[in-house]
């Protein structure tokens, strides 16, 4: 038997509408760790927003790796510890913040199992709270508390207009130095030059031993079509945006409609 590496994103792949993952999801994965392959979640979230679905899916346990951040970290399910991370220049914090300061846009990063801010609360990085289940603070002096290399700084704005000029002026201002893309219309993902999620699975592959043409990626967001051009079988979930499915070998069912199950049987059982 050929191994095989599944990489799951997590909202709107592994999960439903609901959040959930459903039974027969659930059955699919636990099955094909049992048979030896291995499955790694890749999510723009923090490793303490992905432990939940972590230890549901007996990660821990059975081998299973955690590329957080986007890629900016990986981590060893199995000891919890990281295997590659990536950081962002502290030099970059300063003109970040100030920029969100001037367009009045949202800034969030992480700290331990916290989020932290130095911007006014908005609805979006509440969502991003509740999302990874992590506490949100805002800190009298952003700058000061954040005197340590961010892994991931995301920004907030509403998303028919605001964001998509913002996520053109970041690029435009710190290139090549950070990397600028939206994950969901109103959030715009910055980590250092050359991280994504694609970027860190060569890494991955390498550290176990899993070629690229046995490697399949299945995702629905902006920033899943990166990792869904690389895979050796790349998939779109029904629900993806269209950029996904035009990076894809293979369309599947939505995630309401247990489309990672349809996957796991054509292409590994």
């Amino acid at each position: 038997m050929d191994k095989k590496l599944l990489v799951l994103d997590i909202d709107g792949t592994l999960v439903n509408s609901k959040k959930e993952i459903t039974p027969r999801t659930y059955e699919a994965i636990m099955k094909i760790q049992g048979m030896g392959h291995i499955v790694a979640l890749a999510s723009g979230r923090p490793y303490p927003g992905m432990k939940q679905f972590v230890k549901r899916l007996d990660m821990d346990k059975k081998g299973g790796y955690a590329i957080a951040f986007n890629g900016g970290m990986i981590v060893d399910c199995k000891t919890g510890k990281p295997v590659i991370e990536k950081c962002i220049p502290n030099r970059f914090i300063k003109g970040l913040y100030e920029y969100a300061l001037d367009n009045n846009i949202g800034m969030v990063t992480y700290k331990d199992d916290m989020v932290i801010t130095g911007t006014e609360i908005d609805n979006y990085m509440q969502y991003e709270a509740r999302l990874n289940n992590m506490p949100l603070k805002k800190v009298k002096d952003f700058l000061a508390f954040v005197d340590y290399d961010m892994i991931k700084c995301l920004m907030t704005a509403e998303p028919n207009v605001k964001a998509p000029r913002c996520e053109m002026e970041l690029k435009k201002m710190f290139a090549p130095g950070l990397n600028v893309f939206r994950s969901e219309p109103y959030f715009i993902e910055i980590t250092t030059n050359g991280v994504d999620k694609s970027t860190t699975l060569p890494e991955l592959l390498k550290l176990i031993g899993i070629s690229r043409e046995h490697t399949i990626c299945c995702g629905d967001g902006f920033n899943d079509a990166t990792m869904v051009k690389f895979a050796g079988i790349g998939v779109a979930m029904g629900n993806a945006q269209q950029i996904v499915k035009d990076s894809a070998d293979y369309i599947t069912g939505t995630c309401d409609e247990d489309g990672l199950v349809e996957v796991i049987e054509r292409f590994i059982l």
